[in-house]
């Protein structure tokens, strides 16, 4: 077998365990690709190449000497810049975190470390991950890797980039109002938010506000199986994590599409505007699925229950560093963080209990027992496609006005605030070849299952 830095991860990994490539070659070939793409596409930030080879050397005599080896080791692995990693900069994008060196691992970190990865650095981010186009001023743009003067997404930009680029195997991220989703999509490669609990995190501001999950991006269904298996499981210090082991979630992933109950809407019944190229391709997908409906849950409260969810998460965190600091933040992310300083606890109480009925909502369309049934919800994974990289957002749609850097994003946040996982899996591309992809909801807890889907329509249009 000839390896590259496109192989799968899965295959990287079995080299490394079968001792076919060591640990420092396989990193040699994506310090290759790194100084090859990413001084354009600025992907990769921090990147440290003298601590990578020693975590490369570190990783070879482990295998020599027998030790036994967790699932990931050998990859190379670059942490997304708002993960916590002990001992290299963290800046989260922003100006006042540009020295910030972190003295512990958050819960993400910690165990994707364990399971073997050389660390090389950090992938960029917008300010605080605020916004789904990967831009700050620490360290500048990331551009697409498909067409370079078009954005990447975010607020995972740079991980999605530097996975299609191939400058990583493997990626983490975090997604909030779609920050796991609409990247891999912008990219073309796969990316997952889970189920609220299923990757726990730790330490957090608040333990109990979960519109923000962590979770694993790769270039296929596969290799993300096997970053979840890292990532998920019970954990004491998180609370409401899911008691599934994260083994339950490792490859092989195979799965069919005969049989299953499929909704596909567009649009969620006129909910939000969607470029009519992307309308068109996501429609074009039910001919994969074949037994489709024109069908959707209602979700009219998403988009107040998201938005004041945010802002009230955006005060409570930034607020106090705002008010010392108010020329270090975007404009648009100050503005979102004062819209939660006039909220009310009623305000917060409303939008939880809308929340609530959102969940219930999604159950029952999931539910035989309850009128619903529907295996899988299909719709649009971002309302455009990659958009100019000297935008901030997407200022129309069809020729409607988009008023603020949240309103193209619609087709992803409705579904946070249901807490349903949800993937983007490649599909197509526009007649200017920027890649489109599709996301597919499933029931909550349902994430095994959202994966065999994932990998049967992934097989399909291959």
């Amino acid at each position: 077998m000839s390896l590259g830095v496109e192989s799968t991860a899965r295959d990287q990994a079995d080299a490394v365990r079968r001792r076919e490539i060591s640990a420092r070659e396989l990193l040699d070939l994506h310090l290759d690709r790194i100084r090859a793409r990413n001084p354009q596409l600025n992907a990769i930030v921090s990147l440290d190449e003298e601590r990578a080879r020693a975590g490369a050397a570190e990783a070879d005599e482990a295998l020599a000497s027998g030790a036994e080896v967790g699932p990931l080791h050998g990859l190379p692995f670059a942490f997304k810049d708002t993960h916590a990693v002990a001992g290299w900069r963290t800046t989260y994008g922003s100006p006042l975190y540009a020295d910030h060196v972190p003295d512990r691992d958050e819960l993400i970190v910690e165990r994707v470390r364990r399971a073997g990865v050389v660390t090389i650095g950090k992938t960029n981010v917008p300010e605080f991950a605020a916004g789904s186009h990967t831009f700050n001023t620490v360290f500048g743009t990331t551009l697409n890797p498909v067409d370079p003067s078009r954005s990447a997404g975010g607020s995972s930009g740079g991980a999605a980039c530097a996975l299609a680029a191939g400058m990583v195997p493997l990626a983490d991220g975090s997604d909030m109002g779609g920050s796991l989703r609409n990247p891999a999509s912008f990219c073309g490669v796969v990316g997952l938010r889970p189920s609220l609990g299923r990757v726990p995190e730790w330490p957090l501001s608040n333990q109990w506000e979960t519109t923000s999950v962590g979770g694993p991006m790769a270039r296929n269904v596969g290799d993300l199986a096997l970053l979840l298996s890292v990532m998920a499981g019970p954990d004491p210090r998180a609370p409401q994590a899911l008691g599934d082991p994260g083994a339950a979630f490792a490859p092989p992933v195979s799965g069919s599409l005969a049989g299953l109950r499929v909704a596909l809407s567009v649009d969620l019944g006129g909910a939000f505007d969607v470029d009519d190229e992307v309308a068109a391709i996501v429609a074009s997908a039910g001919g994969v699925f074949g037994d489709v409906a024109d069908a959707h849950p209602d979700l009219h409260e998403a988009d107040d229950t998201f938005r004041t969810l945010r802002a009230w998460h955006f005060q409570a965190r930034f607020g106090e560093r705002l008010a010392q600091h108010p020329d270090a933040f975007k404009q648009s992310l100050a503005d979102n963080i004062r819209l939660g300083e006039a909220l009310s606890g009623a305000d917060v109480a409303r939008a939880y209990a809308q929340r609530t009925t959102l969940a219930e909502r999604m159950r029952t369309f999931f539910s035989p027992e309850d009128g619903g049934g529907y295996d899988v919800l299909v719709l649009p994974v971002s309302q455009v496609a990659p958009f100019p990289a000297d935008q901030e957002y997407p200022t129309s749609i069809n020729g409607r006005p988009m008023e603020t850097y949240l309103d193209w994003m619609r087709a992803a946040y409705y579904i946070t605030v249901t807490g349903c996982p949800a993937i983007s899996v490649p599909f197509g591309h526009t007649r200017d070849g920027l890649p489109v992809g599709i996301q597919i909801v499933a029931a909550h807890g349902r994430d095994r299952f959202l994966l065999e889907v994932a990998a049967a329509f992934e097989a399909a249009v291959s």
